[in-house]
């Protein structure tokens, strides 16, 4: 226990590394760990895929906003939210998957990343670095394309384990008082927040924690800049309720990607449908004068369907 609690005490995340293997005997050390991580209702909706091929290793590098480390590093993996696999298993005794796309996403990414901690804990306990890279989201349908992931996986982050050629001191955290809260959440008063920034401060070049949240998380940032893409995959593998992934493949085919119904009506606007019309017999009509197309379902299958009606009679 007083080991554990040392190794957080120095912890901290690592970009060089030797061009060295990890010691015989220590991936399975690590894999080990990662297996044993909670999971919920017994599923362990996550997979692990090891890279190893340097070539691939230099293309994801260049997808995700070139990370050096990945190609230097003894192993990295790409952290996987999966439930392709759980559909495998349960159609093999002959059930279907139900619906529930959404909180599917929320379980397979607690479990990827519950897996991918214990990986990483696990490696640092033997000695080695680490380090996330959630810039896998810069390219994330490219990566995915590269590693040929079915549909119902969805990368969540990569991670790099390998021996260290650097000893970073460990990087400040928000006060404790910031992130317990007891019983029922805790507004925050403006002392606290500008105490945040001030404890914070040293993490970023210039001293000023406020311009780093502001490039990454402010409107404009890199999270709005990644978020179109994240939910046209997404809906793509399958996560969107209102949007069968079937259906928007065969639309992405056309030339048509949306990751929502708000975004396939926004379509239709745009490319010439002035009516839109969802009836509550569960069909929708567009037009487009002089021709009009029917879908039939709930409303996103109907749209799509009528949509690609449309695409396909233009030609």
């Amino acid at each position: 226990m007083s080991e554990l609690y040392a190794l957080y005490q120095r912890r901290a995340s690592v970009r060089k590394f030797k061009p060295e293997p990890l010691r015989e005997g220590d991936l399975e050390k690590i894999l080990f760990a990662a297996q044993r991580a909670p999971t919920d209702a017994t599923a362990q909706m996550y997979s692990l895929l090891r890279v190893s091929d340097p070539l691939l290793r230099r293309q994801i590098s260049s997808h995700s906003g070139r990370n050096p480390h990945i190609e230097t590093c003894a192993e990295f993996f790409l952290i996987l939210a999966d439930v392709h696999r759980l559909q495998r298993l349960l159609e093999h005794r002959g059930e279907a998957l139900g619906r529930w796309p959404r909180t599917a996403l929320h379980f397979a990414i607690v479990d990827a990343v519950l897996a991918g901690s214990a990986l990483a804990t696990m490696a640092e306990s033997l000695g080695y670095g680490i380090v996330w890279i959630g810039g896998v989201l810069n390219g994330i349908r490219e990566i995915s394309r590269l590693c040929g992931l079915p549909r119902g996986v969805v990368p969540v982050a990569g991670l790099c384990v390998g021996v260290p050629d650097e000893a970073p001191p460990p990087r400040p955290r928000l006060p404790r008082s910031m992130v317990l809260h007891e019983n029922r959440y805790r507004a925050y008063e403006p002392e606290e927040l500008e105490q945040a920034y001030a404890q914070m401060a040293p993490i970023a070049r210039g001293g000023d924690w406020h311009e780093l949240l502001k490039r990454y998380f402010a409107q404009g940032g890199t999270m709005e800049a990644r978020e179109p893409a994240y939910r046209v995959f997404t809906a793509q593998q399958g996560f969107e309720p209102d949007l069968p992934a079937e259906l928007l493949e065969r639309l992405q085919e056309r030339g048509l990607e949306a990751g929502s119904l708000g975004e396939l009506i926004a379509q239709a606007h745009a490319r010439g449908f002035r009516s839109l019309q969802f009836h509550s017999q569960g069909h929708v009509w567009i037009e487009k004068e002089p021709a009009a197309y029917r879908g039939q379902g709930a409303p996103g299958e109907a749209l799509g369907q009528a949509l690609l009606e449309a695409l396909e009679q233009e030609g």
